[in-house]
């Protein structure tokens, strides 16, 4: 059963009427074949069209061994002629996106010599795999470049050139290609094999705008959205730039600075509380009368490098384990014990049998966690250990 394509002769072509010539069950639903279709099955890393056929919702489109299948929720009558619905808002939003890629990567592969390994189109943006990196100058110039091909408003060209005068074609393709071969032409920016709608001109792409590069298998992975996307992308950036604006009582144009003014009162707020964190942790060490036995003590107030301190003090002080615990009895505690006397990775399992913990560390030093309370874990730390 051959199907009439629509979506290679017209990409804007949204309603039409269609002849249903088979109806099977699929899965939890049902593929049907129709005697020609708009929907443009997944292909070429663009994601297949949803819409309707009557009153069936179409949620997938699969070409399998030249057939088209449209699976949708309900079954339709074989013979029946019934309008179809291309949703029209996501095939717009991905000619956009599609086309505007080509675009990219056309210019990448001019400018530069590099070769798209890779495309990926998501819901939020697309990706594009280059097989040689290039650095923030070379994307300014291919974002640049892309825009200005849209303000141009170029004809995008799609057509199925004979086999003789596809062998004189120049033209870019992931993979050696047999058949019909449909070509997508961008005069003077892009020739590139390719199955998918696109737009009719590049003014109807929009803005086109790299969002983020990263070096990937040897090249760069790059992250772009264009059109509707870019739009959304840009007024949720908007919306955050504004919230950060606001909250630090800064220009939207000078939140950058801002923010970096912050991190670094942050950092010297920081360094102040660690400095004052280990003073305490000696005031406290100090005060701490000296014992033939262990120490333990709760501490919510120093950090976690002056509570190591605060035990390495404490050892000095007793005859047992110096134990610091931070915390409480409802989210559990983290410990530091510490000993000169106690080889404490030896008995690191009885004592978080006896405080429900996990943890260790070395002979003078154990860490961990413990989910007793505080009573428990006092109890526990009553224990003389070094007769163990």
């Amino acid at each position: 059963m051959t199907t009439e394509k629509f979506y290679y002769i017209d990409s804007h072509l949204f309603n039409f009427e269609a002849r249903v010539l088979d109806c099977r069950p699929a899965g939890t639903g049902w593929a049907v074949i129709l005697d020609r279709t708009a929907f443009f099955p997944e292909g070429g890393g663009q994601p297949a069209d949803t819409g309707r056929i009557g009153t069936a919702v179409v949620t997938d489109v699969q070409e399998r061994e030249g057939a088209i299948l449209h699976f949708c929720g309900q079954a339709l009558p074989v013979g029946d002629c019934l309008p179809c619905q291309v949703e029209r808002e996501q095939r717009l939003t991905r000619m956009q996106n599609h086309s505007g890629e080509h675009i990219v990567s056309g210019l990448a592969h001019r400018l530069f010599g590099c070769e798209n390994v890779g495309f990926h189109m998501g819901e939020d943006c697309m990706t594009i795999d280059f097989d040689r990196e290039l650095d923030g100058q070379q994307l300014e110039e291919i974002e640049t470049l892309a825009n200005r091909a849209v303000r141009d408003n170029l004809p995008v060209l799609c057509s199925f050139p004979g086999e003789e005068a596809l062998h004189t074609l120049e033209y870019r393709s992931k993979k050696e290609l047999t058949g019909e071969v449909r070509i997508v032409d961008i005069p003077g920016i892009d020739r590139c094999a390719c199955c998918a709608p696109h737009v009719a001109r590049t003014g109807e792409i929009g803005l086109i705008k790299i969002l983020d590069a990263e070096r990937h298998r040897g090249g760069v992975r790059l992250s772009l959205c264009c059109g509707m996307t870019a739009l959304e992308d840009y007024r949720m950036k908007q919306e955050n730039i504004a919230a950060i604006s606001q909250a630090l009582s800064a220009k939207r144009r000078e939140t950058a600075g801002a923010v970096a003014r912050l991190l670094s009162e942050q950092q010297k707020s920081k360094e102040r509380v660690a400095a004052l964190s280990m003073e305490l942790a000696r005031l406290k060490a100090a005060a701490c009368p000296a014992t033939e036995g262990n120490l333990c003590l709760f501490e919510n107030v120093l950090d976690e490098v002056a509570l190591r301190e605060l035990v390495n003090l404490l050892m000095d002080k007793c005859g047992g384990i110096a134990a610091a615990f931070s915390g409480s009895d409802e989210a559990g505690y983290r410990y530091i014990m510490g000993s000169r006397q106690v080889d404490l990775r030896r008995c690191a399992k009885e004592i978080n049998r006896l405080i429900d913990g996990r943890g260790g560390g070395k002979p003078q030093m154990i860490q961990g966690s413990a989910a007793a309370d505080a009573r428990r874990i006092q109890a526990a730390l009553e224990r003389d250990f070094r007769t163990r």
